[in-house]
């Protein structure tokens, strides 16, 4: 692991070079209670990229892995977290880079090339389809969940299946409580249609997490949506269409 300060919080983050090459950077930004291995090393989206030819870079959002834990809702707020994504590109003084978020890491990966669109030079935006202007994707209710005494006091699927994920992955549960309070951003169909570089939105068809895929996709100047068949919004993380689909997706920027 490596570690830079972005505005004072230290985070943690890798970078793999390609298996041959130099390799353009691509940078990975995980989901909500995740970390950069959970949702990328162990689902060997690093291996297939750094196989692809890139250079891939991926961090622990703040709150999470091994960056370091703030427990106030603002810390967490979608610009915030975009800015530690381009920060990191500083730090490791990349022009520019495309970037591949999910859940969570969509949102943010979202809000920097709004915010930095030189920065971003394609999106993926992995579990997060028209749910990025209409509505928020995970419910509120699992900000209480993470606080919850135990498990076994929960009924609800969705907040049983978010804390039990969260203590799988041995999560600062205080801190994904804060996290899941301060990063409920939407953005509006006007500031999508902003975002001019190319995006692909891929979402498990058995995802009721994320939104429609084509809605948003169809609100982007250049977007396209993929869809990732029979997956539900956590299994569609690691799925071959869903590697396959990047790869081509990041191979053609490189013939543009």
């Amino acid at each position: 692991m490596h570690f830079f300060s972005s505005d004072g919080v230290r985070l943690a983050y890798v970078d793999v070079p390609a298996h041959e090459g130099e390799g353009r950077p691509v940078i990975l930004v995980h989901g909500f209670a995740s970390n950069h291995s959970v949702n990328w090393v162990n689902t060997l989206w690093t291996t297939t990229l750094a196989r692809a030819g890139r250079r891939v870079i991926a961090l622990d959002n703040r709150g999470h892995g091994q960056s370091e834990k703030l427990y106030e809702p603002s810390a967490y707020h979608s610009d915030v977290m975009a800015e530690d994504v381009r920060r990191l590109m500083d730090h490791l003084d990349l022009a520019e880079a495309d970037v591949v978020g999910y859940s969570m890491g969509a949102r943010i990966t979202a809000h920097l090339a709004l915010r930095h669109p030189g920065r971003v030079r394609s999106a993926v935006l992995g579990g997060l389809g028209i749910h990025l202007i209409q509505g928020v994707g995970l419910p509120l209710g699992i900000a209480d969940a993470m606080e919850a005494p135990s498990l076994d006091g929960l009924r609800d699927p969705m907040q049983r299946l978010f804390r039990a994920f969260a203590e799988q992955t041995k999560s600062d549960l205080k801190a994904l409580a804060a996290c899941i309070r301060g990063s409920r951003q939407t953005l509006t169909r006007e500031e999508v249609g902003t975002i001019a570089v190319p995006v692909l939105v891929a979402v498990g068809t058995n995802d009721p997490i994320a939104g429609s895929p084509h809605e948003l996709a169809a609100l982007l100047p250049h977007g396209r949506a993929l869809d990732i068949p029979g997956r539900d919004h956590n299994l569609a993380v690691g799925d071959k269409v869903h590697k396959q689909g990047v790869v081509a997706f990041l191979a053609e920027q490189d013939e543009a």
